[in-house]
């Protein structure tokens, strides 16, 4: 019987197997698989090839180089630094034009510092003392300026001072001006130049306009209707970011630039174009308004004729614009192409397993088309299958072997 049966086993391995199809005249699962059909199509022809272009090689290695390069000069008039003009080389830091750039347009000045001792800031908790033991020598103060003398430093009349200090004297002043020092920054001009690259593809573009004008870069601004203008007023920068450029200037601020780059390399390559979009990004809002903002401190160091240093010391509140660019190119190939036919199709087989489950299962004479569909052939013995009753008017069915 082993043998018989390996034997039986190693034969079904010539054997050819078809599939048994049964036309159901029934309208309602007729109509469900064209509808089921049509879906699958349309999902294949609009969305796949239409709107994501999935006959399309795409590249998402972009290779981008930022170089930005601002315009404009501001007045101020201070008790710190008197009458003073402001270029570019004093507001843009820094100044060599990178992809992230910050704007100074209010600041506090501490001039003529030198290190000394001094009473440290009384806004400071860590420096409040009621005598010396409170301030230990060598301790520096916790979010203060120096390092503690041992010394409580009063008032007359006073039952509470402040550590006395090892620092850059005098310190700091807390305050700063309601209005900002550089207001007319809003007016002020950015030149955000903008080289892109496609390696799979080599195709490379600028965000500027191909002229041998060279008065245009100096005249034009940039608008949805001069899209190749790189020229960015601060202020309309701001006002698109959905921020009022005075508040911003006052407490400071982060913009977002985002450049985007979609190229259908299909198309000439003149409809590759940029699109710009703005956004506020340190998320100004009351219930974070105590870290809101931006700034931080620079000093610029002096020696007098004595050789000792000293220096003024500038707390810079401004608006920080970081420069991103992202993009993606695509271009006709065929292996993207076949593969999503193919897929397609397969969906299309995905329809008539769903219609076949509606007819055999969930439709009233479900049981009648089961039976049609799944056909059970018991066993026959040996000698009946090979009686001469069988003859070329049989079935065509292979019953050898069930």
């Amino acid at each position: 019987m082993g043998q018989v049966a390996w034997k039986a086993l190693f034969l079904s391995l010539f054997d050819y197997k078809t599939e048994k199809y049964v036309i159901a005249k029934n309208k309602k699962v007729g109509v469900l698989y064209r509808v089921v059909q049509l879906s699958i199509l349309a999902y294949l022809v609009g969305w796949v090839f239409v709107v994501k272009k999935g006959y399309q090689d795409t590249d998402t290695s972009l290779q981008s180089s930022v170089i930005t390069k601002l315009k404009g000069v501001a007045f101020t008039n201070t008790s710190e630094l008197g009458e003073r003009i402001w270029d570019v080389a004093d507001y843009v830091i820094p100044p060599q034009g990178e992809s992230v750039f910050f704007v100074m347009t209010n600041l506090i000045v501490t001039p003529n510092q030198r290190q000394a001792t001094c009473a440290e800031s009384a806004s400071i908790p860590d420096a409040l003392c009621d005598r010396d033991t409170d301030c230990l020598e060598g301790e520096a103060v916790v979010a203060g300026n120096g390092v503690k003398t041992g010394r409580c430093l009063k008032d007359r009349g006073s039952t509470r001072g402040t550590c006395e200090i090892l620092a850059w004297c005098p310190v700091e002043k807390r305050s700063k001006p309601k209005k900002p020092l550089l207001g007319s920054a809003e007016n002020f001009t950015v030149y955000i130049k903008n080289s892109i690259r496609f390696p799979k593809f080599k195709f490379s573009k600028m965000n500027v306009l191909a002229t041998d004008n060279e008065s245009y870069l100096k005249s034009c601004r940039y608008s949805q209707e001069h899209p190749y203008c790189p020229i960015f007023v601060l202020g309309n920068i701001v006002r698109w970011a959905g921020g009022d450029f005075l508040e911003m200037a006052s407490q400071g601020g982060v913009i977002g630039i985002q450049i985007e780059w979609n190229c259908d390399l299909d198309k000439a390559p003149s409809e590759c174009n940029p699109q710009y979009s703005f956004s506020r990004l340190d998320n100004k809002s009351a219930e974070t308004s105590i870290s809101s903002g931006y700034n931080f401190r620079f000093a610029k160091y002096y020696r007098d004729a004595e050789g000792v240093d000293y220096r003024t010391l500038i707390k810079a509140y401004g608006i920080r614009f970081d420069v991103m660019v992202n993009g993606k190119a695509g271009k006709f190939s065929i292996i993207p192409t076949i593969i999503n036919i193919s897929s397609g199709l397969a969906l299309m087989g995905a329809g008539a397993f769903f219609c076949d489950l509606v007819l055999i299962y969930l439709i009233k004479k479900s049981n009648f088309y089961r039976g049609k569909k799944y056909e059970e052939v018991k066993s026959s013995s040996r000698k009946s299958l090979s009686s001469p009753t069988l003859n070329g008017n049989q079935s065509p069915e292979q019953l050898d072997g069930l």
